[in-house]
This record gives structure tokens, C-alpha cells and sequence, in this order.
């Protein structure tokens, strides 16, 4: 599947950005600055001995399937906005958490209830997933790392939940469909919950399992 990210020189975006091309996908990870999205790509193409191509968020979206969204809540409206026009059409996986700093360990509840919402809100042509909330970035860096979680799914296509489950596996974590966008503001609001965990136990990422379902 060809997958663009926008913001794919962060810690995110680089993560899932080489997994995926592990996993054999078309990855082309996007920047505001055209050059940085290309040495990112390149740079970790020769770490790890995959495929992935890079350049502006605009030609990172251009022949995608499926883009994903990995940017800071901050710049999340803007983003959106300028890139509107060419994400109609396209099935955008949002993995924006609507964080405060610098209270980013309590819930905050952004005007349009979740950044997933604010972006199909703004984005009526555009297919919104809100996904990948809760794994840690420094789990996705890691390709050794046994990632040990499940990840919520949530939109109101059916079939995109449905691709994006099957794009999840290829990272190596469990998806699992969680209903329509609505249920977005949940699966934001855990992070910051997820993130004092982390701080409370010291941990290297805390992630969450969904038991009691046929496939456990």
C-alpha cells in the first residue's frame, strides 16, 4: 500500500514510517521542509536497510492510499487547513493527542471535543481514523521491541477501520475496531493517563490490553 505521512520527521512518524516499510509498504515520509523529509528518509533507509522515499507533506499526500498524521496538537489545525485540498478523497489516520503543556499528564478536552473530530470537522471529504494513541515512541524506534499492546480503532467507515486493523498487524501491534470517531475523545483522553503511569512507575512506555475477545 503506498502511505504518506505528514510530519514523518518526528519520533512517531519515523517509527511507523520504517515498520511499515519493513512490512513491504510504500512509504514516503513528508516534512513542511522538502529537504529534511528527504535526508530523514534517507538516513533511515541506510540504518535499516528498507525502501522509504520523503519530501514536503504535500508530495508525501499526493499519490497516497492512506495518510497518517503525526504532528503536535499545536500545529494540528494549521496543518490541516493548508492541506485540505489534497487530502480529499484520501483515508487520514490522526494519531494527534490534544496535550496542554505543561499539564500534559491530566486530559484536555480540546473545543471540538477531540482532535479527531476537529479533523473531520474540518476535512469533510476526507475519511478520518483516530489510531495509534497509546504506543510509545520509543517502542516504534525500536525494531526488536516486541510492542506489547492493543491499539483502539475508531471512524465512521467501517472499511477504513477495517484497513487500518490490518495496517496496525503490520506494525507488529494488535488493532482492534472501537466504533465510530466519537469514541476518539476516549481514546485520546487515556494518553495523558498512560503518560503518569509512566512517570508514577517509572516505566519505559505503558500500553493498554483489551481482554475477553475470541482472538485472546
Amino acid at each position: 500500500m503506498k502511505i504518506g505521512i505528514i510530519g514523518g520527521t518526528g519520533k512517531e512518524g519515523r517509527g511507523i514510517g520504517v515498520r511499515w516499510a519493513k512490512a513491504g509498504h510504500e512509504v514516503r515520509l513528508g516534512s513542511r521542509d522538502a529537504a529534511r523529509g528527504q535526508a530523514s528518509a534517507d538516513e533511515l533507509a541506510a540504518k535499516y536497510g528498507v525502501e522509504l522515499t520523503g519530501g514536503s507533506n504535500s508530495e508525501a499526500i499526493s499519490s497516497a492510499q492512506v495518510v497518517l498524521l503525526s504532528v503536535p496538537y499545536g500545529a494540528h489545525r494549521d496543518t490541516l487547513t493548508a492541506l485540505a485540498g489534497e487530502l480529499a478523497g484520501k483515508v487520514l489516520i490522526d494519531i494527534t493527542v490534544p496535550l496542554k503543556p505543561p499539564k500534559v499528564r491530566e486530559v484536555h478536552l480540546p473545543e471540538g471535543t477531540s482532535a479527531a473530530l476537529e479533523a473531520q470537522a474540518l476535512l469533510p471529504d476526507t475519511i478520518v481514523v483516530a489510531s495509534l494513541h497509546h504506543v510509545s515512541s520509543a517502542h516504534l524506534a525500536d525494531l526488536d521491541h516486541r510492542i506489547d499492546c492493543d491499539v483502539l480503532v475508531c471512524s465512521n467507515d467501517a472499511d477504513a477501520r477495517t484497513t487500518t486493523v490490518k495496517l496496525l498487524d503490520d506494525l507488529g501491534v494488535r488493532g482492534i475496531d472501537a466504533g465510530s470517531l466519537k469514541n476518539a475523545v476516549a481514546l485520546e483522553s487515556l494518553t495523558p493517563v498512560l503518560l503518569h503511569i509512566n512517570k508514577h512507575y517509572k516505566g519505559p512506555g505503558a500500553g493498554i490490553r483489551i481482554t475477553g475477545l475470541s482472538q485472546d
